[in-house]
């Protein structure tokens, strides 16, 4: 009988939680493949769930040949590139290798558009914040830097939301990981009924005329650097976001290092972003995620998508009142930073109302600004959180 335990000590081991967490990502995965919601990081994200939930999780962590208590490979990979933040400032520099800034510096405006966007991350935090106290029967209370790591889903950029619960709530890294990445593939589910709620027929069938200002090359080159000094000056803790960022872009725009930005675009991304995203489904245990703390957290995320797309929107309306060259209110929805998509959606929209209506420059130069709005919003929470904190 015992020989008959050990031989079957997973199956003894299994248990019910475990087994949730296994339909938990076997549905990660059929979104992945069946919907083509975000397939490159959903994918392994709940491949790496159902891994660390096995019996035993050995993959985690072993009993060795001499008795110790070994790190598996989830674990090792965690550890090094998670808790680290390595992983998620590699990401940064495929992502600045694969923008071209060339669209915002023709419409420098629009960067402001891009900052409205990031309204929802500051409203989630003080809504996350007040939940004890909104609905005390629910026995939850989010610390200040716990809040400030849910409110950061609605950069709508999984790295920086990666980074920033890293540092401050790393027990809540599994549900906010899945929620950043799970919104930005539904975008185009969230954003347009927000977008048509809030503007009528007439603003979004407004054209919007593209004046070509020519970029020179010295500008482009000369943009990620004097950006990095900048936020270097002005917020330090910001650097290995905006600083991976930009050095990937300069490594696009340099023009003599063809090969290296290909890699940056291609093989690094990829590589990273397979590791990034079965190592976050490692943090995915049953006993850490099957709580109520996570569908709050999923019902967060949503919230700060909602206001991000509403502050876009309500900012752009606000800037017509003012300005006398109208903008088409929906570019405001385009400031978040699921880029390209973003400005896509919004340019499918404009072109249902009015096939004459074409605004997907300025929406791809809000689009871009977004990307940095949502990493300078990030390191802006990381600054200011400590220092509220004392």
């Amino acid at each position: 009988m015992d020989l008959l335990k050990e031989l079957f000590e997973g199956v003894f081991a299994l248990s019910w939680q475990q087994v949730v967490m296994y339909i938990i990502g076997g549905v990660l995965i059929y979104l992945a493949i069946a919907k083509d919601f975000e397939p490159m990081l959903l994918l392994p994200i709940g491949f790496g769930a159902i891994l660390v939930n096995l019996p035993l999780q050995t993959i985690w962590e072993y009993v060795g040949g001499d008795g110790q208590i070994e790190d598996g490979v989830l674990k090792i990979l965690y550890n090094a590139g998670i808790l680290t933040e390595l992983f998620p400032v590699l990401v940064f520099v495929g992502i600045g290798a694969m923008i071209d800034f060339t669209p915002l510096l023709k419409n420098p405006k629009m960067i402001f558009f891009g900052a409205a966007a990031q309204f929802g991350i500051f409203a989630t935090i003080l809504v996350a914040l007040a939940i004890g106290d909104i609905f005390p029967f629910l026995n939850i209370k989010f610390s200040l830097k716990e809040a400030a790591s849910i409110g950061i889903i609605g950069a709508a950029d999984g790295p920086t939301s990666i980074f920033v619960a890293s540092k401050f709530a790393k027990n809540l890294l599994g549900p906010i990981s899945v929620a950043a990445y799970s919104y930005m593939s539904l975008v185009p589910m969230i954003q347009p009924p927000i977008i048509r709620l809030l503007t009528t027929k007439n603003e979004r069938r407004i054209k919007m005329e593209y004046h070509e200002v020519k970029v020179s090359k010295t500008v482009l080159i000369l943009f990620p650097i004097v950006i990095t000094v900048i936020a270097g000056i002005i917020a330090p803790i910001s650097v290995p976001l905006i600083g991976m960022l930009m050095f990937g872009n300069l490594i696009r725009e340099c023009g003599v290092l063809e090969k290296l930005s290909h890699a940056a675009q291609n093989e690094l991304s990829n590589i990273v972003t397979l590791l990034l995203g079965i190592t976050i489904g490692s943090s995915m245990k049953a006993e850490d995620f099957l709580k109520k703390e996570t569908i709050l957290i999923l019902i967060l995320g949503l919230v700060a998508f909602i206001f991000d797309t509403a502050g876009g929107v309500l900012f752009a309306k606000l800037y017509n009142i003012f300005a006398k060259e109208k903008v088409n209110p929906m570019i405001g929805a385009a400031g978040i930073s699921a880029f390209p998509m973003a400005a896509r959606i919004v340019q499918k929209m404009a072109k249902e109302e009015d096939p004459q209506t074409f605004i997907l420059m300025p929406a791809v130069s809000a689009n871009v600004a977004g990307q940095i709005g949502s990493v300078i919003a990030g390191s802006l929470v990381l600054a200011l959180v400590p220092k509220l904190l004392g």
